[in-house]
C-alpha cells in the first residue's frame, strides 16, 4: 500500500516537476520478414508491424488516463534493416524505409527505429546498401529514423565505416537544408549500442531481444532538481543519496507503466530505461541539476565529476526499483534539448572539448549538436572517431549525433520545436585529420576486451 504522502509526492512530481514517461517503445523482430523479392519483404514488414502493434498507442492512452502518468511518445522499434534486408533483389533500401514510414503512421506512433546496420568488425553487402539509402531515407520519410553501431569493446572501431558516416551525415544535410539538416536529428552513430535502448533517434531491436517486448524510458531532471534544492548547501554525500532516492522513485513510475502495458498487450515486459533526458522547458535541464550540485554554470570546471556523481547515482536508485534496467539508463547531454546547456553555450562556457570530456561519464555522448554546414566531412569522422574511442576505451555506450546546418555558422540558432528544441551553432575546431581517416581499416579492440 502506498502513504498519502506518497501519492501527493508523485502527484506533484507530474504537475510541477516535469516528470513523466518519455516513452513507450515496442520492440519488434522482423527476421522472419526476409524475403528475396523486397516486394514481398516490405509487405510483410508493414502487416507485422501493424498487427503486432495495433493497440499500442491505445494502451498507452488508456493506462495514462487512469493512473495520471504523462506518457509524451509511443514508438516502434526493429530488427536492423540490413540485416533484414539482406535477402532481397534490390540495391537500394528505401522501400524497406517507406514500409516502415508508413506502418508507424497507420498505428499511430511517433517514430519507428531500426533503419540501422552493425558493423562494429566490417561491412556486408547489406550493411553498404543500407549505408547509401539512409540519406533519401532520412530526407523523405517522416518518422524513420537511422542508427548505426560503428564500434564496439569487443570488436573495435570500424574507421572505414566513421569516414563514410562523415559523408553520410553531410549528404543528410544537404538534402534536409530546408528544414535546417533536420535529417541528421534522426540518425545516430554508436559504440557499444544496447539492444534494448527505447529513445530515438537509437533505438533498434537487438538479434538477441524476444519476439516483441516492450521497454519503457523514463525521464525526470525536474524531480531530482527540485529534491537537490532541498539538500542546499549539505555535503555530496547527502547529494549523492539524493540523487539515488529521488531515481528509485521516478523508475518505480516506469515499472508500473511498462508492467501494465505488456500486461495488457500480451507481450512481455522488456526494460525500464531511466534516462534523465531533458526538454527544452525551463526546469527540466540537466545542465541546471550540475548547477545546483555546485558548478557555476554547465562547462565550468567541476563539471565532468558532477556528471559523473549525477550518471552514478541514477544507475544505483533505478537498479534498486526495478531488476530489468536497461537501455541508456543515465544522464543525457543533448545540447538543443536542454535550456541549461543551450544558455552554457551562448555563454561561451561549453565548448566541443569539454563536451567530448563530459561523455566520458554519461550515458550517450554528443548528441544533438548543430556545427557549421561548411564543416569537412574529415573533420565530421574525426568528432565520431573520437567519441567511439571513449566509448570503445571505456566499455560504455557513447553517441554522436551532430547536425552540420548549410549556410549557417557559429552564433545562428536553428530552432526544430518539439522535444528537438532549438541548437545554437557550436564553434568546431578545423584541424583536422585526414590522413588519420583516409588510413581506412579497423582500431583493434582494447586489451581489456579479452574477458572470455
Amino acid at each position: 500500500m502506498f502513504e498519502n504522502f506518497e501519492i501527493l509526492e508523485t502527484i506533484n512530481m507530474f504537475r510541477n516537476q516535469h516528470l513523466d514517461v518519455r516513452t513507450i517503445t515496442m520492440g519488434i523482430n522482423l527476421l522472419d520478414c526476409a524475403a528475396e523479392s523486397a516486394e514481398t519483404a516490405c509487405r510483410k514488414i508493414y502487416d507485422k508491424i501493424t498487427k503486432q502493434a495495433e493497440h499500442l498507442v491505445d494502451t498507452a492512452d488508456q493506462i495514462s488516463r487512469e493512473f495520471g502518468v504523462p506518457i509524451i511518445h509511443k514508438r516502434i522499434s526493429v530488427t536492423p534493416i540490413s540485416l533484414v534486408a539482406g535477402a532481397s533483389d534490390i540495391d537500394n533500401y528505401f522501400c524497406f524505409a517507406e514500409a516502415l514510414d508508413k506502418a508507424s503512421k497507420a498505428i499511430g506512433v511517433n517514430f519507428i527505429g531500426g533503419f540501422s546496420a552493425l558493423v562494429q568488425k566490417g561491412f556486408t553487402d547489406s550493411d553498404l546498401k543500407l549505408f547509401d539509402s539512409i540519406p533519401q531515407a532520412l530526407a523523405e520519410t517522416d518518422q524513420v529514423c537511422a542508427s548505426i553501431n560503428l564500434a564496439s569493446t569487443k570488436s573495435g572501431i570500424n574507421m572505414d565505416a566513421v569516414a563514410l558516416m562523415g559523408k553520410i551525415i553531410k549528404e543528410c544535410a544537404e538534402l534536409t537544408k530546408d528544414k535546417d539538416a533536420y535529417g541528421c536529428a534522426k540518425l545516430v552513430v554508436f559504440a557499444n549500442a544496447p539492444d534494448d535502448n527505447p529513445f530515438m533517434a537509437g533505438a533498434f531491436t537487438g538479434v538477441g531481444e524476444p519476439e516483441c517486448a516492450i521497454n519503457v524510458g523514463v525521464s525526470g531532471p525536474g524531480v531530482i532538481l527540485a529534491a537537490l534544492k532541498e539538500v542546499s548547501g549539505q555535503s555530496l554525500d547527502k547529494v549523492a543519496e539524493t540523487i539515488k532516492r529521488t531515481a528509485f522513485k521516478v523508475t518505480r513510475v516506469g515499472q508500473l507503466v511498462a508492467e501494465q502495458a505488456a500486461e495488457r498487450l500480451n507481450v512481455p515486459f522488456g526494460t525500464i530505461d531511466l534516462s534523465l533526458a531533458p526538454t527544452p522547458v525551463v526546469g527540466d535541464s540537466i545542465a541546471r541539476i550540475l548547477e545546483e550540485i555546485g558548478v557555476d554554470t554547465c562547462g565550468a570546471w567541476g563539471t565532468t565529476a558532477a556528471l559523473a556523481m549525477l550518471n552514478d547515482a541514477v544507475k544505483k536508485g533505478g537498479t534498486m526499483a526495478s531488476s530489468h534496467v536497461g537501455g541508456l539508463s543515465g544522464a543525457f547531454i543533448p545540447v538543443s534539448e536542454d535550456e541549461g546547456m543551450i544558455a552554457a553555450v551562448e555563454s561561451g562556457a561549453l565548448n566541443l572539448e569539454k563536451l567530448e570530456a563530459m561523455t566520458c561519464v554519461c550515458s550517450v555522448g554528443i548528441d544533438m549538436v548543430a556545427i557549421p554546414g561548411n564543416t569537412p566531412t574529415t573533420i565530421i569522422s574525426g568528432l565520431i572517431a573520437d567519441e567511439m574511442a571513449v566509448g570503445v576505451f571505456n566499455n560504455k555506450t557513447t553517441a554522436v549525433r551532430i547536425i552540420p546546418v548549410p549556410g549557417k555558422v557559429a552564433g545562428d540558432k536553428v530552432v526544430y520545436g518539439g522535444l528537438w528544441g532549438e541548437a545554437p551553432i557550436m564553434n568546431i575546431n578545423l584541424h583536422g585529420s585526414t590522413r588519420f581517416i583516409e588510413r581506412g581499416g579497423r582500431i583493434p579492440a582494447p586489451i581489456h576486451s579479452m574477458r572470455n
